[in-house]
């Protein structure tokens, strides 16, 4: 696995492909500070932890309205190849509103519309609508 992101947000593409109700990803702190942030948004349910030894594993709950799956896309945008950097002035709305991205920045992962709020550029993880 190269892109532990890319790997993470393949596989809640995948689940909600097939209905799946959770899909379980390894933990780590990005993942967490992602989910909890999808989960703010109201894209996905529930996050579950789990800290035990030999797997540590974050449970992610799937949201559904309708049979169709909350989530309609996921983009990775800045790359372990290409990172892409953005001033707060440069932050653009994702698919006119109705989505939103993931900014890295100095005061930790938010979304682009309290990054620009803030004044705070970074590096753009993704792209949720």
């Amino acid at each position: 696995m190269v892109d532990p992101i890319t790997d993470m947000l393949n596989q809640i593409r995948n689940a909600q492909a097939v209905e799946k109700a959770e899909v379980s990803v390894p933990f780590s702190q990005l993942k967490q500070s992602i989910a909890e942030i999808l989960a703010e948004e109201g894209f996905i349910g529930a996050i579950k932890k789990s800290l035990k030894k030999e797997s540590r594993t974050l449970k992610i709950n799937l949201k559904y309205k309708e049979g169709a799956p909350v989530i309609v896309g996921l983009k990775r945008i800045s790359k372990s190849g290409q990172r892409i950097y953005v001033k707060s002035s440069e932050i653009k709305a994702v698919r006119g509103g109705r989505g939103f991205s993931i900014i890295s920045t100095p005061k930790g992962l938010m979304t682009n519309r309290k990054a620009r709020q803030e004044k705070l550029g970074g590096e753009v993880i993704c792209e949720i609508w």
